[in-house]
C-alpha cells in the first residue's frame, strides 16, 4: 500500500516537471519570437533610412564629380562668355572689370548670334561646333542674311579708315572677323565695326599649311553666326572698289561661289601634285587658284568640315607646293564644281612676274586707274549672264594709298 502511494507520488512529480519544461520551452519560443520581431523592425528602419538618403548621397557625389569634369557655364557657353571679366584677355592686355551681363543661356538669339568672337575652343572643337547644320529649313527668327568680311592680316590694317567708311550705315548686313598674329591688339574705337572682332589666332607662315589653317579658322568663327550667308577672305592690302549696296547685292543674289580654280599644265600647277595623294586625289582633280576666295554658307561648312583631304595636303603639299593656292580650288573642283564661278572677285595684278603681285602706292591712285578695275575690259559671267562688273575688291595697296583712296571714295567708288 505504501509502495502504491509512493509510485503515484513519483508519477505526479514527473508530470509536474514535464509541464514546467513545456512552459519553459513555450516561454523560450515567445522570447525568441519577440527578439526576432524587434531585430526585424530595427533592421527595417535602418534600411529605410539608407535608401531614403541614397538619392541625396548620389546627388552630392554627382555634384562633386561635375565640379571637376564640367566647365563653368555661368556665362551661358564658352562662345557667349563675357571675356571682359577675365583678369587678362587673350592678347595679354589687362581687361577692364565690368559687371557680368545677364543673359538667357537657352535663348535662340544667344545661340545664333554670338555677341563676342572671343572663346577658348581649340580648332577641333571650333570646327565641330561650326559644322552644325539645322535639319529644319525654316528659321525661328527673322533672319537677315549677312556678308562676313574676314581679314587675314600680318598686323595693322592700314586701310581700316576706308573700310569703316565703306561699312558705315550697313552694320545690319555685315559681320567682321580679323585674324592677326597672336599677341597683336587692334586699337580701334568702340563704335568701329572692327571693335572686339579679333578671333582667337595662331601663328601663320606664308606658303605653309598654317596659312590655310588660318583661313579655315576665320571661316569657322564666321559660321558661328547663323545669319552669315556669304564669306569673303581679304588681306590688309585689300580695298573695296564699289559701295556696300552693290557688293552686298552682288554676293547675296549670286547662285555661285567665287573661287579661282583652274588647271595649270606647268611645273607651277600640275608640277606641284604629289602621287602620294593617290588614290583619293588624282592628277585630273588638281587645281590652282588665288587664295582670296568668296563662298556661300554651304561651301564654307563643307570646307571647315573636311579633314580627309586636308590631311593629305598638310602631308604632301609642301614648298614648292602651297596649300593656300591648291587646297580649296582642288576640293571644290572635286565636289562642288557646278556651283563655283571659277573666278575671284578680288582684282590683282600679276603682270610684273615673280611670286608676289604688284603693289600700288599713292602715286598710282587715280580716277582712271580705279575705273579700269571697276570696268574691266574682259567680260565675265554673273549667274550665267555676261557682265563687265567682275571685281568687287582689289589688292595690293600700300599704306600710302589710303589718302588718295579716301579722297576718291565718294566720287569714284560710290561711298
Amino acid at each position: 500500500m505504501a509502495r502504491g502511494r509512493a509510485g503515484e507520488k513519483e508519477e505526479g512529480s514527473l508530470e509536474k516537471h514535464i509541464g514546467l519544461l513545456k512552459l519553459a520551452q513555450t516561454l523560450s519560443f515567445l522570447l525568441i519570437f519577440m527578439a526576432g520581431i524587434i531585430i526585424g523592425l530595427a533592421a527595417s528602419s535602418h534600411i529605410d533610412r539608407y535608401f531614403n538618403s541614397l538619392p541625396q548621397m548620389l546627388s552630392s557625389s554627382s555634384s562633386s564629380a561635375n565640379l571637376q569634369t564640367i566647365p563653368d557655364y555661368s556665362n551661358c557657353t564658352v562662345i557667349h562668355r563675357d571675356c571682359s571679366n577675365d583678369d587678362d584677355d587673350e592678347y595679354g592686355k589687362a581687361a577692364e572689370k565690368k559687371k557680368p551681363k545677364i543673359r538667357d543661356c537657352w535663348s535662340v538669339d544667344g545661340f545664333v548670334r554670338p555677341e563676342n568672337v572671343s572663346h577658348r575652343m581649340r580648332d577641333e572643337e571650333l570646327f565641330w561646333r561650326a559644322s552644325m547644320v539645322p535639319v529644319k529649313e525654316e528659321y525661328p527668327y527673322d533672319r537677315v542674311p549677312k556678308v562676313a568680311f574676314m581679314f587675314l592680316t600680318r598686323g595693322p590694317l592700314p586701310m581700316l579708315p576706308l573700310w569703316e567708311k565703306f561699312f558705315r550705315g550697313n552694320e545690319k548686313y555685315l559681320s567682321v572677323y580679323v585674324h592677326t598674329p597672336p599677341g597683336y591688339y587692334m586699337n580701334v574705337s568702340s563704335d568701329s565695326p572692327f571693335y572686339n572682332r579679333q578671333v582667337p589666332s595662331q601663328k601663320v607662315a606664308w606658303g605653309s599649311p598654317l596659312l590655310t589653317d588660318a583661313e579655315k579658322r576665320l571661316l569657322a568663327n564666321a559660321l558661328l553666326d547663323f545669319s552669315n550667308e556669304r564669306f569673303v577672305l581679304l588681306s590688309e592690302s585689300c580695298v573695296p572698289v564699289y559701295n556696300f549696296t552693290t557688293v552686298y547685292s552682288y554676293l547675296i543674289n549670286s547662285a555661285y561661289s567665287f573661287v579661282d580654280s583652274y588647271d595649270e599644265p606647268t611645273r607651277y600647277g600640275r608640277g606641284r601634285y604629289s602621287r602620294k595623294m593617290l588614290p583619293d586625289i588624282k592628277l585630273h582633280h588638281w587645281r590652282k587658284g588665288s587664295q582670296w576666295f568668296e563662298v556661300n554658307r554651304r561651301i564654307a561648312i563643307y570646307i571647315i568640315s573636311d579633314s580627309k583631304y586636308y590631311s593629305l595636303f598638310k602631308k604632301f603639299c609642301r614648298p614648292a607646293c602651297y596649300p593656300d593656292e591648291h587646297y580649296i580650288p582642288t576640293l571644290l573642283n572635286m565636289f562642288h564644281g557646278s556651283v563655283n564661278a571659277n573666278r575671284s572677285v578680288t582684282w590683282v595684278d600679276w603682270s610684273i612676274g615673280g611670286p608676289h603681285p604688284a603693289t600700288y602706292a599713292a602715286d598710282n591712285i587715280t580716277e582712271g586707274f580705279l575705273q579700269s578695275i571697276r570696268k574691266n575690259e574682259t567680260e565675265c559671267l554673273y549667274n550665267e549672264e555676261p557682265t563687265s562688273l567682275c571685281f568687287l575688291f582689289a589688292r595690293k595697296f600700300a599704306p600710302s594709298a589710303l589718302a588718295p583712296l579716301m579722297n576718291l571714295s565718294s566720287t569714284v567708288l560710290g561711298f
